[in-house]
């Protein structure tokens, strides 16, 4: 079975870093795209960043308001996805998720972590 783990959160004063790390296991037939997730309390979900493989280079692309503050990056070799976040702010407390999308020859498999909480006091 496929599992997504993620750590690196916790509690970070304004301004601070993070970084986050989602750990994958299992046997995945193709990664058609990994992305970042957040919720805050009374929020919906909403995207973070995205990274997709290409036979070239990797694409990735982010929410506007994260945009030149958080990184995301992945490592093939060891099976794990990072978001990095710098000068953070209040306004990013949330439970963050990682997610990959499997892509198999006529289906695409959706997985997600169960979350780690990032708290950024003022």
């Amino acid at each position: 079975q496929v599992q997504l783990v993620e750590s690196g959160g916790g509690l970070v004063q304004a301004g601070g870093s993070l970084r986050l790390s989602c750990a994958v296991s299992g046997s995945i037939f193709r990664i058609d795209a990994m992305g970042w997730y957040r919720q805050a309390p009374g929020k919906p979900r909403e995207l973070v960043a995205q990274i997709t493989p290409t036979s070239s280079s990797d694409s990735t692309n982010y929410a506007d308001s994260v945009k030149g503050r958080f990184t995301i990056s992945r490592d093939s070799t060891k099976n794990t996805m990072y978001l990095q976040m710098n000068s953070l702010k209040p306004e990013d407390t949330a439970v963050y998720y990682c997610r990959t999308i499997e892509r198999r020859y006529f289906t695409l498999n959706d997985y997600w972590g169960q979350g780690t909480q990032v708290t950024v006091s003022s």
